[in-house]
């Protein structure tokens, strides 16, 4: 399958009043780790918004594993689950050693007509090419 990865070290900012990663933010790291997987597709949100398709997110799941502090070093990835009938994308967040994940999870779209804003029960076939090329 296809995957990217997004790095992020941890700020403060990043941080809850318990000291470690606001569990809002690592919806923000599926989503720039998305962006980069949808970069390697070629198909990302400029190309989205010049084409004929939208693409909501109508399914998430984030399950949270262990904390992530102040100063580690995460990698989200993101990897093309399914993409013939819509795309569903698998997360994996992890720290410092890469070996433990502190967070994993999944999104789904459906692609929906731009003008008729009616929801497709199969991806354009122009992305399924595209994403065949890769695989």
């Amino acid at each position: 399958m296809i995957s990217a990865c997004h790095e992020h070290r941890v700020q403060l900012f990043d941080l809850d009043a318990m000291q470690v990663v606001w569990h809002g933010n690592y919806v923000r790291l599926f989503e720039q780790a998305r962006s980069a997987l949808f970069d390697r597709i070629g198909y990302n949100y400029p190309q989205m918004d010049t084409s004929d398709y939208l693409w909501p997110i109508v399914d998430m799941r984030v399950k949270f594993l262990r904390p992530a502090t102040f100063g580690q070093q995460l990698c989200t990835t993101a990897t093309l689950g399914e993409y013939e009938n819509r795309l569903r994308i698998d997360y994996v967040t992890r720290a410092d050693d890469h070996e433990h994940p502190v967070c994993s999870g999944f999104t789904i779209q459906a692609a929906v007509e731009r003008h008729s804003g009616e929801m497709l029960y199969r991806t354009p076939d122009f992305l399924i090419e595209r994403i065949r090329a890769l695989l």
